[in-house]
Formats: C-alpha cells, sequence, structure tokens
C-alpha cells in the first residue's frame, strides 16, 4: 500500500477596499480545462522526502506563481481533500499581479491509453478573490484554510486594538 500524498501550500492575501482577498490558482490543463467552480487550489504541491512542510509550500508557491513569499507564514492546520490526499497550509501577507505565474510545466500522456503525450503549465492563470468567490471556487475541502483565516485575522484586529 503506498503512502498517502501530502502537500503543502500558501494562501497569500490581502486586504483591498476593507475587504479580505485571496490569491488562487487554476490548475492547467485538458482535464481542468473550462472547470471552474471547485477547481481552483491554493498554490501547493507535494512535499518531497526529508523535506519540512512550510520548505514545501514556499518552493511550490515559488514555482507555481514566480512570487517569492516573505512571510510571516501564519499556520492554518491541515485538511483532507476527497480523494485522500492531505494538505497543509500557511497563509502570509502580500499581493501579486494577476497575470504572475511560475514555469513549472507538466508532462502527461492525454488522452489517457493514448500513447500521446502534452506539456503544459502546471497553472494556467491565478487571481484574487474575495472570500465569497474564494469559497465557489476553491476545492471544497480547502475552504476551511478560509474559516482558519478568517478566525486568526479577526483574532490579530481585536489584539491589535486593545493594544492602545
Amino acid at each position: 500500500m503506498s503512502a498517502p500524498r501530502r502537500s503543502a501550500g500558501i494562501l497569500l492575501y490581502r486586504r483591498r477596499a476593507g475587504r479580505l482577498e485571496l490569491y488562487l490558482t487554476h490548475p492547467g490543463g485538458p482535464f481542468w480545462s473550462g472547470r471552474d467552480a471547485g477547481a481552483w487550489t491554493i498554490p501547493k504541491g507535494e512535499i518531497e522526502s526529508g523535506e519540512a512542510p512550510l520548505e514545501t509550500a514556499i518552493r511550490e508557491f515559488e514555482e507555481e506563481t514566480g512570487i517569492q513569499p516573505a512571510g510571516p507564514f501564519l499556520a492554518l492546520g491541515t485538511v483532507r481533500q476527497k480523494g485522500g490526499k492531505t494538505v497543509e497550509a500557511w497563509a502570509c501577507p502580500g499581493d501579486a499581479g494577476p497575470d504572475a505565474r511560475g514555469r513549472s510545466m507538466v508532462r502527461m500522456e492525454w488522452p489517457r491509453g493514448s500513447g500521446r503525450h502534452i506539456e503544459f503549465p502546471e497553472v494556467d492563470r491565478a487571481e484574487w478573490c474575495d472570500t465569497v468567490e474564494a469559497r465557489r471556487r476553491l476545492n471544497p475541502a480547502q475552504t476551511a484554510f478560509i474559516d482558519r483565516l478568517e478566525a486568526v485575522l479577526e483574532i490579530r484586529s481585536v489584539e491589535d486594538s486593545t493594544e492602545d
């Protein structure tokens, strides 16, 4: 039996006009073409042997978006996706243009069993979304990261306002 797949990623966030916005990526390739609701993800990738999950998250974020996240990193815990993959995430503040994409390419047989291989970008687009749109677009299991980020930011807002 193979070991469960584990990934790590980063949920980049910013505030615009008093609203929380999240930076999501859409997977490239023919399987995801034309899919929207539930197809988007936080930039993430599989944890390599001996690699710390946060190191994976930072590496994958840069590979998929072309952006080096600076932190600070807020732990958002883990979720288990429908297919069994476990995803561990961190949030960090930042900004990026909507066309930021890395250079990661994927090669796969398509259609399956055809013997024909194609190459395509791992991420075909990235966009900022408010939390309502992000919940609609994200892989359903990953929406828990939005709830956790909102909870952490609310706690920080309360702590910041009580320090005055």
